[in-house]
Protein backbone atom coordinates (compact mmCIF):
# COMPACT_ATOMS: atom_id res chain seq x y z
CA UNK A 1 0.00 0.00 0.00
CA UNK A 2 3.07 1.98 0.50
CA UNK A 3 4.03 1.63 -3.04
CA UNK A 4 0.35 2.54 -4.23
CA UNK A 5 0.41 6.07 -1.83
CA UNK A 6 3.85 7.06 -3.15
CA UNK A 7 2.39 5.89 -7.40
CA UNK A 8 -0.76 8.11 -6.45
CA UNK A 9 1.60 11.41 -4.99
CA UNK A 10 4.21 11.32 -8.06
CA UNK A 11 1.46 11.23 -10.46
CA UNK A 12 -0.68 13.90 -8.17
CA UNK A 13 2.04 16.16 -8.36
CA UNK A 14 3.00 15.27 -12.09
CA UNK A 15 -0.56 16.66 -12.90
CA UNK A 16 -0.14 19.89 -10.87
CA UNK A 17 0.45 23.30 -12.42
CA UNK A 18 2.32 24.98 -9.81
CA UNK A 19 4.25 21.95 -9.81
CA UNK A 20 5.08 22.27 -13.51
CA UNK A 21 5.75 25.67 -13.26
CA UNK A 22 8.16 25.72 -10.08
CA UNK A 23 10.27 22.88 -11.28
CA UNK A 24 10.75 24.14 -14.77
CA UNK A 25 11.91 27.26 -13.10
CA UNK A 26 14.46 25.45 -10.78
CA UNK A 27 15.32 23.19 -13.00
CA UNK A 28 16.27 25.55 -15.63
CA UNK A 29 18.23 27.64 -13.02
CA UNK A 30 19.86 24.31 -12.04
CA UNK A 31 20.92 23.36 -15.77
CA UNK A 32 22.18 27.95 -16.07
CA UNK A 33 24.36 27.31 -12.94
CA UNK A 34 25.68 23.91 -13.96
CA UNK A 35 26.74 25.42 -17.59
CA UNK A 36 27.67 28.57 -16.31
CA UNK A 37 30.05 27.58 -13.63
CA UNK A 38 31.46 25.12 -16.23
CA UNK A 39 32.33 28.28 -18.27
CA UNK A 40 33.70 29.96 -15.65
CA UNK A 41 35.98 26.92 -14.22
CA UNK A 42 36.87 26.57 -18.25
CA UNK A 43 38.34 30.39 -17.94
CA UNK A 44 39.62 30.42 -14.64
CA UNK A 45 41.52 27.18 -15.45
CA UNK A 46 42.89 28.28 -18.38
CA UNK A 47 43.99 31.55 -17.25
CA UNK A 48 45.68 30.16 -13.70
CA UNK A 49 47.10 27.24 -15.84
CA UNK A 50 49.09 29.55 -18.56
CA UNK A 51 49.68 32.39 -15.75
CA UNK A 52 51.78 29.88 -13.76
CA UNK A 53 53.79 28.48 -17.23
CA UNK A 54 54.70 31.61 -17.88
CA UNK A 55 55.65 33.18 -14.58
CA UNK A 56 57.41 29.56 -14.12
CA UNK A 57 59.32 29.88 -17.68
CA UNK A 58 60.27 33.69 -16.85
CA UNK A 59 61.48 32.47 -13.65
CA UNK A 60 63.92 30.05 -15.43
CA UNK A 61 65.06 32.41 -17.90
CA UNK A 62 66.75 34.59 -15.61
CA UNK A 63 70.06 35.99 -16.97
CA UNK A 64 72.93 35.40 -15.34
CA UNK A 65 72.41 37.07 -11.44
CA UNK A 66 73.24 36.83 -8.34
CA UNK A 67 71.41 34.20 -6.30
CA UNK A 68 70.10 37.20 -3.84
CA UNK A 69 68.64 38.71 -6.70
CA UNK A 70 67.03 35.74 -7.70
CA UNK A 71 65.31 35.42 -4.35
CA UNK A 72 64.18 39.18 -4.37
CA UNK A 73 62.86 38.61 -7.75
CA UNK A 74 60.50 35.70 -6.54
CA UNK A 75 57.59 33.94 -8.59
CA UNK A 76 54.00 33.50 -7.76
CA UNK A 77 51.81 30.40 -7.10
CA UNK A 78 48.38 30.13 -8.60
CA UNK A 79 45.99 27.76 -6.99
CA UNK A 80 44.05 25.92 -9.47
CA UNK A 81 40.73 25.36 -9.52
CA UNK A 82 38.94 21.76 -8.21
CA UNK A 83 36.90 20.31 -10.59
CA UNK A 84 33.81 20.11 -8.64
CA UNK A 85 34.12 24.09 -7.90
CA UNK A 86 31.86 24.60 -11.17
CA UNK A 87 28.92 23.23 -8.70
CA UNK A 88 29.76 25.11 -5.20
CA UNK A 89 32.31 27.89 -5.41
CA UNK A 90 32.50 27.91 -1.72
CA UNK A 91 35.07 30.55 -0.48
CA UNK A 92 37.13 30.68 -3.46
CA UNK A 93 35.36 33.97 -4.77
CA UNK A 94 36.55 35.97 -1.42
CA UNK A 95 40.00 34.00 -0.71
CA UNK A 96 42.21 34.90 -3.96
CA UNK A 97 43.91 32.77 -6.60
CA UNK A 98 47.28 33.83 -6.83
CA UNK A 99 50.19 34.62 -3.85
CA UNK A 100 53.64 36.50 -4.65
CA UNK A 101 56.56 34.58 -3.55
CA UNK A 102 59.58 36.43 -2.34
CA UNK A 103 62.67 36.01 -0.09
CA UNK A 104 62.02 37.27 3.68
CA UNK A 105 58.19 38.02 2.85
CA UNK A 106 55.47 35.56 3.23
CA UNK A 107 52.50 37.38 1.54
CA UNK A 108 49.07 36.18 1.98
CA UNK A 109 47.14 34.95 -1.45
CA UNK A 110 45.24 37.81 -3.56
CA UNK A 111 43.70 38.87 -6.45
CA UNK A 112 40.29 37.22 -5.64
CA UNK A 113 37.16 37.19 -7.95
CA UNK A 114 35.75 39.67 -5.28
CA UNK A 115 38.01 42.23 -5.18
CA UNK A 116 37.24 42.44 -8.98
CA UNK A 117 33.40 42.64 -8.48
CA UNK A 118 30.80 44.68 -7.64
CA UNK A 119 28.92 45.28 -4.22
CA UNK A 120 26.32 42.81 -5.63
CA UNK A 121 28.55 39.83 -4.70
CA UNK A 122 27.76 39.92 -1.27
CA UNK A 123 24.90 38.22 -1.75
CA UNK A 124 26.15 35.03 -3.44
CA UNK A 125 26.58 33.67 -6.78
CA UNK A 126 24.01 31.76 -8.71
CA UNK A 127 25.83 28.08 -8.83
CA UNK A 128 24.30 24.97 -8.29
CA UNK A 129 25.32 24.34 -4.78
CA UNK A 130 23.16 27.94 -4.16
CA UNK A 131 19.96 26.48 -5.90
CA UNK A 132 20.16 23.04 -4.29
CA UNK A 133 20.86 24.51 -0.77
CA UNK A 134 18.30 27.18 -0.87
CA UNK A 135 16.49 27.04 -4.24
CA UNK A 136 15.35 23.29 -3.94
CA UNK A 137 14.13 23.26 -0.36
CA UNK A 138 11.89 26.14 -1.19
CA UNK A 139 10.26 23.78 -4.22
CA UNK A 140 10.06 20.74 -1.70
CA UNK A 141 7.89 23.32 0.91
CA UNK A 142 5.47 24.38 -1.72
CA UNK A 143 5.12 20.75 -3.10
CA UNK A 144 4.71 19.37 0.39
CA UNK A 145 2.60 21.82 2.77
CA UNK A 146 -0.71 20.09 1.82
CA UNK A 147 0.46 16.66 2.24
CA UNK A 148 -2.05 15.80 5.22
CA UNK A 149 -3.85 19.30 5.24
CA UNK A 150 -5.50 19.18 1.75
CA UNK A 151 -6.25 15.28 2.57
CA UNK A 152 -8.23 16.36 5.57
CA UNK A 153 -10.28 19.28 4.12
CA UNK A 154 -11.63 16.79 0.85
CA UNK A 155 -12.01 14.37 3.39
CA UNK A 156 -9.95 11.52 2.05
CA UNK A 157 -7.67 10.91 4.27
CA UNK A 158 -10.53 9.08 6.74
CA UNK A 159 -10.93 6.70 3.65
CA UNK A 160 -7.55 5.99 3.62
CA UNK A 161 -7.25 4.91 6.94
CA UNK A 162 -10.81 3.44 6.57
CA UNK A 163 -8.79 0.97 4.67
CA UNK A 164 -6.75 -0.31 7.52
CA UNK A 165 -3.97 1.73 6.59
CA UNK A 166 -1.85 3.74 9.48
CA UNK A 167 -0.57 7.10 9.95
CA UNK A 168 3.03 6.12 9.29
CA UNK A 169 2.05 4.27 6.68
CA UNK A 170 0.46 7.21 4.34
CA UNK A 171 2.69 9.44 5.84
CA UNK A 172 6.14 6.99 4.41
CA UNK A 173 3.97 6.78 1.46
CA UNK A 174 3.88 10.50 0.66
CA UNK A 175 7.27 10.97 1.63
CA UNK A 176 8.45 8.48 -1.19
CA UNK A 177 5.95 10.17 -3.84
CA UNK A 178 7.70 13.30 -2.87
CA UNK A 179 10.96 12.34 -3.25
CA UNK A 180 10.50 11.09 -6.80
CA UNK A 181 9.13 14.10 -7.60
CA UNK A 182 12.08 15.70 -6.19
CA UNK A 183 14.57 13.42 -7.78
CA UNK A 184 12.76 14.06 -11.04
CA UNK A 185 13.61 17.86 -10.86
CA UNK A 186 17.52 17.48 -9.37
CA UNK A 187 18.71 14.53 -11.54
CA UNK A 188 19.37 15.95 -14.75
CA UNK A 189 21.17 18.69 -13.65
CA UNK A 190 23.33 16.72 -12.09
CA UNK A 191 23.59 14.14 -14.85
CA UNK A 192 25.24 17.06 -17.22
CA UNK A 193 27.13 17.85 -14.36
CA UNK A 194 28.37 14.73 -14.19
CA UNK A 195 29.05 14.38 -17.48
CA UNK A 196 30.72 17.52 -18.23
CA UNK A 197 33.35 16.27 -15.36
CA UNK A 198 33.78 13.12 -16.68
CA UNK A 199 33.93 14.00 -20.46
CA UNK A 200 35.81 17.22 -20.21
CA UNK A 201 39.49 17.48 -20.76
CA UNK A 202 39.94 19.96 -18.84
CA UNK A 203 38.53 18.09 -15.96
CA UNK A 204 41.59 15.91 -14.10
CA UNK A 205 38.65 12.76 -13.84
CA UNK A 206 39.18 10.07 -12.02
CA UNK A 207 37.96 7.90 -8.88
CA UNK A 208 38.80 10.49 -6.46
CA UNK A 209 36.68 13.14 -8.34
CA UNK A 210 34.09 10.15 -8.99
CA UNK A 211 34.01 9.80 -4.91
CA UNK A 212 33.19 13.31 -4.11
CA UNK A 213 30.43 13.55 -6.74
CA UNK A 214 29.21 10.80 -4.65
CA UNK A 215 28.98 11.95 -1.92
CA UNK A 216 28.27 15.00 -2.97
CA UNK A 217 24.91 14.11 -4.42
CA UNK A 218 24.43 11.43 -1.48
CA UNK A 219 24.78 14.78 0.73
CA UNK A 220 22.62 16.68 -0.76
CA UNK A 221 20.24 13.70 -1.03
CA UNK A 222 19.88 13.41 2.66
CA UNK A 223 19.52 17.52 2.34
CA UNK A 224 16.29 16.97 0.55
CA UNK A 225 14.85 14.03 2.49
CA UNK A 226 14.98 15.94 5.32
CA UNK A 227 13.26 19.00 3.66
CA UNK A 228 10.58 16.23 2.54
CA UNK A 229 10.08 14.61 5.66
CA UNK A 230 9.95 17.78 7.59
CA UNK A 231 7.32 19.14 5.36
CA UNK A 232 5.35 16.60 5.71
CA UNK A 233 5.50 16.20 9.65
CA UNK A 234 4.53 19.64 9.62
CA UNK A 235 1.55 19.05 7.09
CA UNK A 236 0.21 16.47 9.24
CA UNK A 237 0.28 18.37 12.64
CA UNK A 238 -0.79 21.25 11.48
CA UNK A 239 -4.79 22.22 11.19
CA UNK A 240 -4.65 23.92 8.06
CA UNK A 241 -2.63 24.31 4.69
CA UNK A 242 -1.97 27.92 5.42
CA UNK A 243 -0.58 27.16 8.53
CA UNK A 244 1.41 24.95 7.68
CA UNK A 245 3.38 26.55 4.68
CA UNK A 246 3.76 29.59 6.84
CA UNK A 247 5.32 27.63 9.58
CA UNK A 248 7.45 25.93 6.96
CA UNK A 249 8.32 29.11 5.03
CA UNK A 250 9.45 30.41 8.36
CA UNK A 251 11.52 27.64 9.21
CA UNK A 252 13.10 28.53 5.67
CA UNK A 253 13.98 31.86 5.99
CA UNK A 254 15.10 31.67 10.09
CA UNK A 255 17.49 28.46 8.51
CA UNK A 256 18.60 29.73 5.21
CA UNK A 257 19.43 33.54 5.94
CA UNK A 258 18.76 35.07 9.66
CA UNK A 259 20.69 31.63 11.34
CA UNK A 260 24.03 31.49 9.00
CA UNK A 261 24.15 35.28 9.18
CA UNK A 262 23.78 35.67 12.86
CA UNK A 263 26.37 32.63 13.47
CA UNK A 264 28.89 34.48 11.26
CA UNK A 265 28.45 38.01 13.14
CA UNK A 266 28.98 35.84 16.21
CA UNK A 267 32.29 34.17 15.38
CA UNK A 268 33.06 36.98 14.53
CA UNK A 269 32.41 38.64 18.18
CA UNK A 270 33.94 35.76 20.06
CA UNK A 271 36.75 35.61 18.07
CA UNK A 272 37.98 38.70 16.51
CA UNK A 273 40.81 38.87 14.20
CA UNK A 274 43.53 41.47 13.89
CA UNK A 275 44.07 43.70 11.22
CA UNK A 276 46.47 43.18 8.25
CA UNK A 277 48.52 46.08 9.22
CA UNK A 278 48.67 45.17 12.90
CA UNK A 279 50.01 41.69 11.55
CA UNK A 280 52.50 43.12 9.47
CA UNK A 281 53.86 45.77 12.18
CA UNK A 282 54.25 42.53 14.79
CA UNK A 283 55.87 40.40 12.29
CA UNK A 284 58.74 42.96 11.71
CA UNK A 285 58.89 43.91 15.34
CA UNK A 286 59.68 39.99 16.38
CA UNK A 287 61.59 39.39 13.17
CA UNK A 288 63.87 42.33 14.24
CA UNK A 289 64.03 42.35 18.30
CA UNK A 290 63.42 38.57 18.71
CA UNK A 291 60.21 36.83 19.33
CA UNK A 292 60.51 36.88 23.09
CA UNK A 293 61.73 41.06 22.38
CA UNK A 294 65.30 40.67 23.87
CA UNK A 295 66.98 38.26 20.65
CA UNK A 296 67.82 41.45 18.00
CA UNK A 297 68.74 41.16 14.47
CA UNK A 298 71.99 42.36 15.01
CA UNK A 299 72.65 40.38 18.06
CA UNK A 300 71.99 37.37 16.60
CA UNK A 301 74.43 38.54 13.44
CA UNK A 302 76.74 38.65 15.23
CA UNK A 303 76.33 35.73 16.92
CA UNK A 304 76.33 33.69 13.77
CA UNK A 305 79.61 35.40 12.54
CA UNK A 306 81.22 34.67 15.69
CA UNK A 307 80.15 30.78 15.81
CA UNK A 308 81.38 30.56 12.04
CA UNK A 309 84.62 32.04 12.39
CA UNK A 310 85.27 29.52 15.37
CA UNK A 311 83.94 26.79 13.35
CA UNK A 312 86.48 27.54 10.61
CA UNK A 313 89.39 28.08 12.85
CA UNK A 314 89.76 31.89 11.17
CA UNK A 315 89.71 35.49 12.74
CA UNK A 316 88.50 37.49 9.85
CA UNK A 317 85.33 37.33 7.13
CA UNK A 318 87.72 37.04 4.27
CA UNK A 319 89.31 34.25 5.28
CA UNK A 320 86.19 32.29 5.62
CA UNK A 321 85.51 29.48 2.80
CA UNK A 322 81.70 30.11 2.79
CA UNK A 323 79.96 33.55 1.85
CA UNK A 324 79.28 35.04 5.40
CA UNK A 325 76.09 36.97 3.92
CA UNK A 326 74.83 34.06 2.66
CA UNK A 327 74.90 32.23 5.75
CA UNK A 328 73.37 35.30 7.65
CA UNK A 329 70.76 35.26 4.96
CA UNK A 330 69.97 31.60 5.24
CA UNK A 331 69.46 31.99 9.07
CA UNK A 332 67.52 35.08 8.98
CA UNK A 333 65.57 33.33 6.67
CA UNK A 334 64.67 30.39 9.24
CA UNK A 335 64.21 33.03 11.75
CA UNK A 336 61.47 35.31 10.12
CA UNK A 337 59.67 32.05 8.39
CA UNK A 338 59.33 31.20 11.54
CA UNK A 339 57.54 34.10 13.13
CA UNK A 340 55.30 34.48 10.25
CA UNK A 341 54.45 30.90 10.76
CA UNK A 342 53.20 31.88 14.17
CA UNK A 343 51.38 34.59 13.01
CA UNK A 344 49.71 32.89 10.17
CA UNK A 345 49.09 29.96 12.27
CA UNK A 346 47.29 31.95 14.85
CA UNK A 347 45.11 33.86 12.30
CA UNK A 348 44.25 30.89 10.50
CA UNK A 349 43.30 29.42 13.70
CA UNK A 350 40.89 32.01 14.81
CA UNK A 351 39.26 31.78 11.00
CA UNK A 352 38.99 27.79 11.82
CA UNK A 353 37.60 28.71 15.30
CA UNK A 354 35.19 31.15 13.76
CA UNK A 355 34.28 28.11 11.17
CA UNK A 356 34.03 25.01 13.95
CA UNK A 357 31.02 27.57 15.30
CA UNK A 358 29.19 27.33 12.55
CA UNK A 359 29.74 23.77 11.45
CA UNK A 360 28.65 23.30 15.22
CA UNK A 361 25.57 25.03 14.21
CA UNK A 362 24.38 22.49 11.97
CA UNK A 363 23.33 20.65 14.78
CA UNK A 364 20.80 22.98 15.62
CA UNK A 365 20.05 24.17 11.40
CA UNK A 366 20.44 21.73 8.49
CA UNK A 367 21.04 24.35 5.85
CA UNK A 368 24.53 25.09 8.53
CA UNK A 369 25.23 21.52 7.93
CA UNK A 370 24.82 21.07 4.36
CA UNK A 371 26.94 24.08 3.05
CA UNK A 372 30.52 23.02 4.84
CA UNK A 373 30.30 19.61 3.31
CA UNK A 374 29.64 20.87 0.09
CA UNK A 375 32.08 22.89 -0.15
CA UNK A 376 34.46 20.26 1.29
CA UNK A 377 33.51 17.89 -1.17
CA UNK A 378 34.30 20.56 -4.14
CA UNK A 379 37.31 21.47 -2.67
CA UNK A 380 36.34 24.84 -2.28
CA UNK A 381 36.03 25.41 1.68
CA UNK A 382 38.82 27.30 3.97
CA UNK A 383 40.79 24.20 4.99
CA UNK A 384 41.36 23.59 1.01
CA UNK A 385 42.59 26.95 1.24
CA UNK A 386 44.95 26.52 4.02
CA UNK A 387 46.55 23.87 2.28
CA UNK A 388 47.49 25.52 -0.49
CA UNK A 389 48.39 28.17 1.40
CA UNK A 390 50.83 26.06 3.28
CA UNK A 391 52.29 24.42 0.12
CA UNK A 392 53.14 27.70 -1.81
CA UNK A 393 55.01 28.64 1.60
CA UNK A 394 56.42 25.78 1.71
CA UNK A 395 57.91 26.16 -1.89
CA UNK A 396 58.47 30.03 -1.28
CA UNK A 397 60.76 28.83 1.57
CA UNK A 398 62.52 25.72 0.00
CA UNK A 399 63.42 27.86 -2.83
CA UNK A 400 64.90 30.85 -1.18
CA UNK A 401 66.90 28.39 1.61
CA UNK A 402 68.35 26.80 -1.64
CA UNK A 403 69.25 30.03 -3.01
CA UNK A 404 70.84 30.91 0.06
CA UNK A 405 72.90 28.11 -0.08
CA UNK A 406 73.93 28.90 -3.42
CA UNK A 407 75.28 31.96 -2.24
CA UNK A 408 76.88 31.28 0.71
CA UNK A 409 78.52 28.29 -1.31
CA UNK A 410 80.08 31.48 -3.57
CA UNK A 411 82.80 32.15 -0.85
CA UNK A 412 83.92 35.76 0.46
CA UNK A 413 83.47 38.44 -1.85
CA UNK A 414 80.47 37.23 -3.83
CA UNK A 415 78.78 40.24 -4.14
CA UNK A 416 80.82 41.11 -7.06
CA UNK A 417 79.93 37.40 -8.76
CA UNK A 418 77.16 36.13 -10.53
CA UNK A 419 75.96 32.99 -11.25
CA UNK A 420 75.24 31.12 -14.88
CA UNK A 421 71.93 31.83 -16.29
CA UNK A 422 71.77 27.92 -16.72
CA UNK A 423 71.45 27.36 -12.83
CA UNK A 424 67.64 28.66 -12.53
CA UNK A 425 66.66 26.00 -14.83
CA UNK A 426 68.04 23.26 -12.21
CA UNK A 427 65.48 24.72 -9.56
CA UNK A 428 61.88 23.38 -9.08
CA UNK A 429 59.07 25.36 -9.81
CA UNK A 430 56.03 25.76 -8.07
CA UNK A 431 53.36 22.72 -8.43
CA UNK A 432 49.87 22.26 -6.76
CA UNK A 433 47.49 19.72 -6.33
CA UNK A 434 44.45 19.85 -4.71
CA UNK A 435 44.37 17.10 -1.50
CA UNK A 436 42.78 13.66 -1.78
CA UNK A 437 38.77 13.12 -0.97
CA UNK A 438 40.56 10.55 1.83
CA UNK A 439 42.77 13.91 3.38
CA UNK A 440 39.55 16.13 3.34
CA UNK A 441 36.93 13.43 4.53
CA UNK A 442 38.07 14.44 8.59
CA UNK A 443 37.68 17.42 8.39
CA UNK A 444 34.03 17.27 7.15
CA UNK A 445 32.96 14.43 9.99
CA UNK A 446 30.80 16.86 12.00
CA UNK A 447 29.05 18.07 8.95
CA UNK A 448 27.88 14.63 8.07
CA UNK A 449 27.17 13.50 11.26
CA UNK A 450 24.95 16.82 11.52
CA UNK A 451 23.03 15.38 8.77
CA UNK A 452 22.72 11.93 9.72
CA UNK A 453 21.63 13.17 13.40
CA UNK A 454 19.09 15.25 11.61
CA UNK A 455 17.68 12.62 9.36
CA UNK A 456 17.43 9.75 12.29
CA UNK A 457 16.03 12.26 14.80
CA UNK A 458 13.17 13.86 12.55
CA UNK A 459 12.76 10.44 11.00
CA UNK A 460 12.05 8.70 14.32
CA UNK A 461 10.40 11.96 15.97
CA UNK A 462 8.85 13.28 12.96
CA UNK A 463 6.52 10.05 12.37
CA UNK A 464 5.83 8.98 16.17
CA UNK A 465 4.23 12.52 16.21
CA UNK A 466 2.57 11.73 12.95
CA UNK A 467 1.29 8.14 14.45
CA UNK A 468 0.09 9.86 17.84
CA UNK A 469 -1.99 12.75 15.61
CA UNK A 470 -6.01 12.59 15.79
CA UNK A 471 -7.79 12.39 12.62
CA UNK A 472 -10.25 15.26 12.96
Amino acid sequence: MIHSIAQKEFVSILRDRRFGVLSVLVLALLLAATLVGRASYRTLQQERVLAQSTVNEQFRNQPARHPHRVAHYGSFAFRPKSGLSLLDSGVDTFTGSAVYLEAHQQNSVNFSQAQQSGSLIRFGEMTVAFVLQLLVPLLIIFLCFGAFTQERETGTLKLLLSQGLTMRQVAWGKVRGYSQAVALVVAPALALAATLLFTGEEFASGADLAARLTLFVLGYAVYFFLFVVGSVVVSATQASSRAALIMLLGFWIVSGIILPKATANLGASLYPTITKAQMDADVHEQAQHGINGHDPHDKRAEALKASLLKKYGVDSEEKLPVSLAGVQMAAGEEYSAKVYQQHFAALNATYERQNRLSDWAGLLNPYQAIRPLSMGLAGSDFTHYVHFQQAAEAYRYGLVQRLNGLQASMGPGDKERRLDAHTWHELPVFSYQTPALAWALPHLLLPMGALLLWAGLLSWLGFRLIANTTVA
